[in-house]
């Protein structure tokens, strides 16, 4: 029974849920209630329309099968709602529908990723992207960000080109980008379009994301001439609070598409049905979205306003996602800790669950802890006072 296969040893299985746990253990241990600075995903519910549609989807009997690439409704509305926000004739052939984002990624992977292949990840980055390649035999080669207190997060293009060798496949490109909050400007998804249009690479995109944008514009790769390089990934989780509900999907041309139907088929059939029939009724609902992306705004000023007051912590006010990724190095060369323990002492001794920048591979992070913001605004200040009081008991 434990003979597993050989590629499951590449995986650290380290993620942000680890950290929860070690909370709930604190909550039942100590008996104190935790705030959670850890959470991925919106605090808002389901918005009322889109519950409404899958039940009654339900209570119609919609429960079958449906196509391995999705719902046909819901593919060309898909492609009609990105055509009219990017002003590309995008088409539902060049759309599948899947169970999550995350399987999106998966399949993007699987698809290009041989053995010995090279995929190019910013560092930090979202942590399964690394895990999906070393799963499959490739590797990960590394861009690190700079990080300015002032303008955040950036790239350094010459260095991500001199990266690239005969044995890159692809370059990850995640904008608003989790876990730096950072909204990356106009000029980089361009460049990065024509890098892998050049190198003859894929640029695999994932724009989760997207309308989490709190300063500045956002451009997606979508408004380049995408087609021969581009896979495209979003999803229903973020934007309309449907974290649970597991939707995601991919856009890329026709010809890939019709891989992924039969990699869908194989895989796990097809996106659940009912959950579908809601997400059609998503496109009705950015009024709710709007006020949800103010409310994120005021809540991310919070943070902000209250982490700049703590002592051996840099931070920059995130632009996008609702992440912070404060800097907090001082704190660690006066401890002697790495930001795992940091992370864990601040659920021990103050009950706040942070997400240690190590998390997110490979070396940028050691420094960096992360923070949702996705949250009351009274728990935020209250999570931030007691991270204040236990870091002060950590350094003395």
């Amino acid at each position: 029974m434990e003979n597993f296969a050989g590629s499951l040893s590449r995986l650290t299985g380290e993620s942000t849920l680890l950290y929860q746990e070690i909370a709930r253990n604190v909550e039942r241990t100590k008996g104190i209630k935790t705030i959670n600075f850890g959470i991925g995903q919106p605090d808002l519910p389901t918005p009322q329309r889109i519950r409404e549609e899958a039940k009654l989807a339900l209570d119609k009997g919609f429960t079958a099968y449906t196509p391995a690439l999705g719902l046909d409704e819901l593919r060309s509305k898909i492609a009609e709602f990105l055509t009219q926000r990017y002003g590309d004739q995008i088409r539902k052939e060049e759309v599948a529908v899947t169970p999550g984002a995350k399987t999106a990624l998966f399949l993007a992977f699987l698809m290009y990723v041989n053995p010995g292949d090279e995929v190019i990840l910013f560092d930090p980055s979202f942590y399964s992207y690394a895990e999906v390649v070393n799963l499959l035999g490739g590797k990960p080669v590394y861009v690190p960000l700079s990080f300015d207190e002032n303008s955040g997060f950036s790239v350094d293009m010459d260095e991500l080109v001199s990266k690239i060798t005969p044995r890159t496949k692809m370059i990850v490109y995640n904008n608003p980008h989790n876990p730096t909050g950072m909204n990356f400007n106009d000029k980089l998804a361009r460049e990065l379009v024509e890098i892998a249009r050049e190198k003859r690479l894929i640029l695999l995109s994932d724009e989760i994301y997207d309308y989490f944008v709190y300063d500045g514009g956002f451009r997606s790769v979508l408004q380049e001439a995408w087609r021969d390089n581009v896979i495209y990934i979003n999803g229903f989780s973020k934007t309309f609070s449907m974290t649970g509900w597991r939707l995601g999907y991919i856009v890329a041309k026709r010809e890939v598409i019709n891989k992924v139907g039969i990699l869908a088929s194989n895989i796990y059939t097809c996106p659940t049905s009912f959950a579908q029939r809601g997400a059609l009724a998503s496109f009705d609902t950015f009024d709710e979205v709007r006020r949800m992306i103010d409310l994120f705004k005021r809540r991310r000023d919070v943070m902000f306003s209250e982490l700049k007051s703590l002592k051996g912590i840099r931070v920059y006010k995130s632009s996008g996602a609702f992440y912070m990724f404060p800097d907090v190095s001082e704190i660690l060369k006066t401890t002697g800790m790495d930001s795992k323990a940091l992370a864990v002492k601040i659920i021990e001794e103050g009950g706040v669950v942070t997400i240690p920048g190590e998390v997110f591979p490979e070396k940028v992070g050691r420094n960096f802890l992360r923070l949702s913001f996705a949250l009351d605004e009274e728990k935020i200040k209250e999570g931030v006072s007691r991270m204040k009081m236990a870091l002060e008991k950590l350094t003395g």
